[in-house]
Parts: structure tokens; C-alpha cells; sequence
């Protein structure tokens, strides 16, 4: 698309934004069960995108992409109404006579940009939240998943008045054109080099954003930690999108007393859940394309690998692999996975695991599996990382009721649920000053006693 069409459709967004259809509540809850409706109506059709760009099982793709989706139209079809509704705040007894509230209100024409590891979910779930808040939105999902892109179209141009909601395919050039129009808000989730360019170029306009981003999210595994269930929970987080997951684990840090029985324990769930030939397996999936499957063989180190290591270049198919004996030196340590590929690190106390992630930027997401009570809390008062969980991986981004978002490297501002519905709103503060009194004291000239009542009022 010419940077021209680009242009019309942001006039006609704001043109029609400005004239107020989208501020209804009513009308953004038909929208939003609009969306739903006809993502319904094609569910086969997201499945089968998805296997396409992917290899995504029908119930991978559900778990993981369709049903969130589904949950987060849901959960914002039910409470639109409460969370679009003025909030009534104190007003401080200076202010005598008046009352304060808090008006939440859309910024505008929203820009989402969204990847292509999840591509369904990651376009339809701050979609969801950008309509609850009263915006108008101009989609543009990722050109490595041109099948889910697609029938996304699809989906919005069946949904969607255009000047509502659009969608835009394409690659670079579309993006540069997109990131060159002012809007008035830019959600953004990929990697940390494009995040940079994104916030660059939003900050020509002073545009607030969004930046969803990665990095390398730590899986803390302690001496107490119930080791077989520890595995069988990693191994689902790691693995799962054969690794394409920005809150997958992407690297072990063990306690080195546990560390033999934990690759042990690991091998036999990746047996488990994988079979022993996982490349013949109908329901795993496959590597985007070929830059990033040759990207991965290049990180591989077959000294180092105690299991897996198999690929296939014509399915783009790389096997859940496991490496020992890594230090931070290693190539694979060096930038994030995003793979099927595990290294493990060792430990000698907690305090040391603590120290090495903190030297390292903040990850986006940080697991800890364990027993130990001190450990735990350590870990969650002395490392900064965007969100997590205790004794499990990646379940803590499937809720409507908390944020998801990371700090530092790993991004900035979050979303789901009433926190995306903040996200994509202005939050007015207004004081509605009554008449019918009028209180003297700021105004000159200025008298002793006035400055005495602004003394009691003021302290």
C-alpha cells in the first residue's frame, strides 16, 4: 500500500472519530460482540491460517490464540459499561464547593502492530481493549504469517466500517509509511531493535506507546523445587510454539545439586509430550522461516547438547533441544532464543541467581521453582522483570484481571483486561466548580486573614 492510501485512511479515521460515533458505550460493545461474532463464524479458517504459518495444532491454536482472544471480547463485552463510567474522587476541602471526577476518554486513531508468533491473539487482544476505550484503530499484522494476516483482513473488513477499523498488510515499506503518519497512540509488540524505531519515530509527534518486547526470561529452578513437576511445566512453556514465545523460558538457572536430576527429568518429559521423534509429531510445529531456523542452528553447539539437536530444513523444523555446561560466553546466550533450544545454567546459592540476572537487562517474563519460602520472596523483591509465575511458566499472560506487560529492555506499559482498557484511554481529571458560592481568599488584593484561611486549608 502507497503512503498516499496510507493517509486517506488516517484522515477518514479521525475524521470519523472527531465526530463522535465511537463514543457511545453501546456502540463499542456492538462492535466488540460484533468482532467476536465473526470470529466465530471463522474459526476453522484462523486454525487452518495458523497451521499454515506455524504448524499449529487445532488445539494449540485454540488454547493459545482464538480462545484468549475470545476471552479478552468477553471479559470487555461485560464491563465496557463500568469501566467507560466517570469516577467520582475527593475533592479537597480547599477546593469548597465542588466535586472532582475522572473522566476516562479514547486518545484517537490508535496504530497496533502486532507479530507474528502469535499472530491472531497478539492482533485481536489490544484490538479488543483499543474498541472498549472509544478509538478508532489501524491494524498491521506481521508479513511473516501471511495466512493468519489474511483472513485477519478478513475478519475486520467484514466486521468493520473502515473508517472504524483497518487493517494493512504488507512488510517494510508499509511499516516505515505507517510509523512516518502521526497518530495518536502506537501499540507495539516485537523485537527490541523495531521497538526502538518505533518509539523514535513516535516521538517526532510526542505520540504515546506501547512497547510489548522481549528478552531473555530466566526459569530459576532451587534445590527444593518438586523436580518432575518442574520439568513437565517447563517443558510445555518452553517448547510450546516450538519456542516462538516472547514469555517462553529461555534459559535455565539451576541449583547445581539438582541439576543432573533436572536434565534427567526433562529428557523424560520431552519423551512424554513429544515422543521420541518429535519432528514426526502431526502436532509440532515449525519455525517461522528461514532466516530464523538457520538463525538457531547457528546458535547450536553440539558439544554442549545432551539432547535433541535433529532439524529438517525442508518442514523448518527444529527438535525440543536441551544444552549443558553453558556460561554467558556461549552464543546462545547472547540474544534471546526465541526457539526450541534450552541451555542450562548452574548456581551456588540464590544470591548469586539474583545477581546474574540483575547484571543482565530486565526479562520480560522471570519463573522461580521452588519450595522455599525465603527464595521465593528474594526473588520477587530483588529482580525487576515484567511478570511471571512461582512454580509454573507463561500462565500468568492468560488473565483478564492482571497486566501484561514488561520493564525496562523488555518493553514499557501493559495491557488485558480494565489495565488495556486504561491503556487505550485518556484519563481527564475534572472539578466541577459550583456558583452559587464563591470563596475570596485567591483572590487580590491579598488580606491577612485570607492568607490565614489559606494556611488552615493548605497543610
Amino acid at each position: 500500500m502507497e503512503t498516499k492510501e496510507i493517509q486517506a485512511i488516517l484522515q477518514k479515521q479521525r475524521a470519523y472519530f472527531q465526530s463522535g460515533v465511537t463514543l457511545p458505550v453501546e456502540k463499542r460493545i456492538e462492535s466488540l460482540q460484533r468482532l467476536k461474532n465473526t470470529i466465530l463464524a471463522n474459526q476453522d479458517k484462523i486454525e487452518e491460517a495458523l497451521r499454515k504459518d506455524l504448524g499449529k495444532s487445532n488445539t494449540e491454536s485454540y488454547m493459545c490464540e482464538v480462545g484468549l482472544a475470545l476471552s479478552e471480547l468477553t471479559y470487555m463485552i461485560r464491563h465496557t459499561r463500568k469501566f467507560a463510567r466517570e469516577k467520582r474522587v475527593r475533592t479537597p476541602l480547599s477546593q469548597y464547593v465542588s466535586c472532582s471526577f475522572i473522566k476516562p476518554s479514547p486518545y484517537g486513531v490508535v496504530l497496533i502492530m502486532s507479530p507474528w508468533n502469535y499472530p491472531f491473539m497478539l492482533t485481536i487482544d489490544p484490538l479488543a481493549d483499543a474498541i472498549a476505550a472509544g478509538n478508532t484503530v489501524i491494524l498491521k499484522p506481521s508479513a511473516y504469517s501471511p495466512h493468519t494476516s489474511a483472513i485477519i483482513e478478513k475478519i475486520i473488513r467484514f466486521a468493520f466500517d473502515p473508517e472504524c477499523v483497518t487493517c494493512i498488510t504488507g512488510g517494510r515499506k508499509e511499516n516505515q509509511a505507517l510509523l512516518e503518519q502521526k497518530f495518536d497512540y502506537i501499540f507495539f509488540t516485537g523485537s527490541k531493535n523495531v521497538g526502538r524505531t518505533v518509539m523514535e519515530k513516535a516521538s517526532r509527534y510526542l505520540t504515546p506507546v506501547t512497547l510489548e518486547l522481549g528478552g531473555k526470561s530466566p526459569c530459576i529452578v532451587d534445590d527444593s523445587a518438586k523436580i518432575d513437576l518442574a520439568a513437565k511445566r517447563i517443558i510445555f512453556g518452553k517448547y510450546l510454539n516450538c519456542g516462538q514465545t516472547c514469555v517462553a523460558p529461555d534459559y535455565i538457572l539451576c541449583d547445581e545439586k539438582v541439576k543432573d536430576r533436572l536434565i534427567q527429568a526433562l529428557i523424560r518429559e520431552i519423551q512424554k509430550q513429544y515422543g521420541l521423534k518429535p519432528l514426526e509429531n502431526a502436532h509440532y510445529g515449525k519455525i517461522i522461516n528461514e532466516k530464523h531456523f538457520h538463525r538457531l542452528c547457528s546458535l547450536m553447539d553440539e558439544e554442549k547438547c545432551v539432547y535433541g539437536g535433529q532439524t529438517n530444513h525442508q518442514t523448518l523444523q527444529i527438535e525440543p533441544t536441551v544444552f549443558d555446561s553453558i556460561t554467558w560466553k556461549d552464543a546462545i546466550m547472547q540474544e534471546e532464543i526465541f526457539g526450541p533450544l534450552l541451555p542450562i545454567l548452574t548456581y551456588h546459592d540464590i544470591n548469586e541467581a539474583i545477581r546474574t540476572i540483575e547484571s543482565h537487562p530486565h526479562p520480560l517474563a522471570l519463573y522461580i521453582f521452588s519450595q522455599n519460602k525465603t527464595n521465593i520472596e528474594k526473588i520477587k523483591q530483588h529482580c525487576q522483570f515484567g511478570g511471571g509465575c512461582i512454580n509454573d511458566t507463561i500462565i500468568h499472560l492468560a488473565t483478564t484481571q492482571m497486566g501484561f506487560g514488561g520493564v525496562g529492555d523488555s518493553g514499557m506499559g501493559s495491557y488485558h483486561g480494565k489495565v488495556g482498557f486504561d491503556t487505550f484511554s485518556h484519563k481527564k481529571s475534572i472539578v466541577d466548580k459550583k456558583t452559587w458560592i464563591d470563596l475570596p481568599m485567591r483572590y487580590q488584593p491579598y488580606k491577612s486573614i485570607y492568607d490565614k484561611m489559606i494556611h488552615f486549608f493548605l497543610k
